[in-house]
């Protein structure tokens, strides 16, 4: 769970980054400055990495064995600004438990 936990965590970071430069820079930028360039290229790009988003935090809640609620919050966190940021924390603590408990493996 361990590399699943490590993609999770590293698209939720990407994904707030750019929801975040997408509305606190993208949006006044489009609506007040009529400068639609940010929101066209870091919203298409957003919309791609948030597809990643799910497939990872779907990844994760299968390998975590998640409920169907969670999962479902956890993906929507990618949606509102610096939710992500919020969600990765709460995640990281739900699978600190889960990720003391199986042993590492052994090289050799």
């Amino acid at each position: 769970m361990g590399g699943a936990l490590t993609r999770y965590r590293v698209i939720a970071w990407i994904v707030g980054v750019a929801l975040a430069v997408l509305v606190l820079i993208g949006m006044p930028l489009k609506y007040g400055f009529d400068r639609p360039t940010v929101v066209a290229v870091v919203g298409t790009a957003h919309g791609w990495l948030y597809m990643l988003y799910l497939a990872a935090t779907f990844d994760l809640s299968r390998r975590a064995d998640w409920p169907l609620k969670r999962m479902l919050l956890v993906m929507l966190a990618g949606t509102v600004p610096f939710v992500s940021f919020y969600a990765e924390r709460k995640v990281s603590r739900w699978a600190a438990p889960e990720r003391a408990r199986t042993p590492e493996p052994v090289a050799g």
